[in-house]
């Protein structure tokens, strides 16, 4: 079905992405999943090419322009190829972390950061969760406590996305005493900052070439220049941005299913039971429909969130139905997708195993599938009543 929310400049960068992908990323993928991490003279490369910022102003090196659809591009291509873990390493950079420095930058911040982020020289990440918070951001622990021209900084984080790769960490702190929202705040933290280690990086079910760490702080300086955004803003401005990171999330789960379900058909017109395609059964033609009925109606309804996005009108709950329903869904196709191959679709070897291990992270990252539920809630009036 014809997609009339892209421009030929969309075209051109998905082209010259995809040839990227093909070239660069795609025979040398194996060995990353194995080895846990991209490396990072490629996500430099990703940079050299001009594939970051784009979001960032001209003076500073960007392209200068707000219109996500380019982001969303980028993470198509990378996710259709079932490369879910790289797209995660450069969504981190341009669709999540970007927003805070763009946003809440100062001027001396932008200039600062802004353009080693364009070329890939800053890799960035943001460091929400803990160990015993995940959802719930109220209940963070980590502390920075001033002292003069510096935020003294003690605690953890975990499940820290680009956690081994980032140069720049955006950190949720609580610089308060309230014990609430309003003792938020974040603080851009530099991996040279004394006090700053990094644990190990994490062995996951699936996306094996993300690196996924532990983040420790111990008596961390981290200079008051580097507060984004005003003292205790942090809670308000995380979630200023979430509805943005959840349509990255909704974006790639699409486009990851689709990717699936192309290989699957291919693989069923190619494999044979009983003298004939496995693909020509009135079951597998059954199951392949209810799949690529699945992805359209959810990319119609992405598409329209992305240009409500990018009209600013895009309201919270509904960014929330998109990420619910995306990730749900390429639950389901890859599963149906998996089962069509039978027993080789349980062999690693096989690309439909690791969309199957690569998938199930999206129904909890991001705000999980019960979070959405209770933001949609929520704004149809269901929220808890007082008595």
């Amino acid at each position: 079905m014809p997609r009339p929310i892209f421009e030929p400049d969309h075209d051109a960068l998905r082209e010259s992405f995809g040839r990227f992908l093909d070239a660069e990323i795609v025979p040398n993928y194996d060995e990353w999943e194995r080895d846990g991490h991209v490396p990072r003279e490629v996500l430099k490369r990703v940079g050299e090419l001009g594939f970051y910022g784009m979001a960032v102003p001209e003076e500073y090196g960007g392209a200068g322009t707000e219109d996500f659809l380019f982001n969303s591009v980028l993470n198509e291509e990378a996710c259709r190829r079932g490369l879910a873990a790289f797209s995660l390493c450069f969504t981190m950079q341009n669709d999540v972390a970007l927003p805070y420095f763009v946003e809440l930058g100062t001027e001396e911040q932008r200039e600062r950061w802004l353009p080693g982020i364009v070329s890939g020289d800053l890799l960035l990440g943001i460091a929400m969760t803990e160990p015993q918070t995940g959802s719930d951001l109220a209940a963070i622990t980590t502390s920075a406590k001033r002292d003069g021209e510096h935020f003294i900084v003690n605690g953890s984080k975990t499940f820290i996305t680009n956690g081994v790769n980032a140069d720049l960490i955006i950190t949720a702190v609580r610089t308060g005493t309230t014990g609430t929202y309003a003792d938020i705040s974040l603080l851009a933290v530099e991996n040279d900052t004394p006090g700053f280690t990094r644990g190990r990086n994490l062995e996951k079910l699936g996306q094996h070439a993300q690196d996924t760490a532990e983040l420790f702080f111990t008596d961390a300086r981290v200079p008051v220049a580097n507060l984004l955004g005003g003292e205790g803003e942090g809670f308000k401005l995380m979630g200023r941005n979430l509805a943005q990171e959840r349509m990255s999330i909704a974006v790639g789960a699409i486009a990851s299913a689709r990717g699936a379900l192309e290989r699957t058909v291919e693989y069923t017109l190619d494999r044979k039971a009983f003298g004939r395609p496995v693909g020509t059964f009135q079951n597998s033609r059954f199951v392949l429909a209810g799949c690529r009925t699945e992805v359209e109606v959810a990319q119609a309804f992405v598409d329209r969130c992305l240009l409500a996005l990018n009209a600013g009108t895009l309201t919270p709950d509904e960014a929330a139905m998109a990420k619910y329903w995306c990730s749900e869904a390429l639950g389901r196709v890859v599963d149906s997708c998996l089962q069509l191959h039978g027993g080789y679709g349980y062999m690693t070897e096989y690309p439909i195993a690791r969309d199957y291990a690569d998938a199930r992270i999206l129904r909890i990252y991001g705000g999980t599938t019960e979070i959405m539920k209770e933001i949609i809630g929520r704004a149809m009036g269901l929220g808890d009543v007082k008595r």
